[in-house]
């Protein structure tokens, strides 16, 4: 019962503490946010002949964010496979 108590103490707090951090955030879809003003621009401008890639998300996600963050390519190849493990059916039409 205790225990039970103290989790949902936990919990609460936690929530109290992230919805308190929620004030110091941009407000949504704010155009003078940073990221409007300084980032995006660029990727939208420039993405196509720094990367050679047509696709601007793709340009971010495999180019920008592949060399600006260690592995990022391969922890999205991670959570797509994962994704393909969990939902694959086996032959006969039961799950694996």
């Amino acid at each position: 019962m205790i225990k039970k108590i103290v989790s949902i103490v936990i919990a609460i707090f936690a929530t109290s503490a992230l919805l308190v951090g929620l004030e110091d955030l941009p407000k949504w879809a704010d155009p003078k946010q940073p990221a409007s003003i300084h980032v995006s621009p660029g990727y939208i401008e420039k993405s196509l002949e720094e990367t050679g890639v047509p696709n601007i998300v793709t340009a971010v996600l495999a180019d920008y964010r592949g060399y600006d963050t260690m592995f990022e390519t391969a922890v999205i190849f991670t959570a797509g496979i994962a994704v393909i493990m969990l939902l694959r059916r086996s032959k006969n039409g039961k799950k694996a």
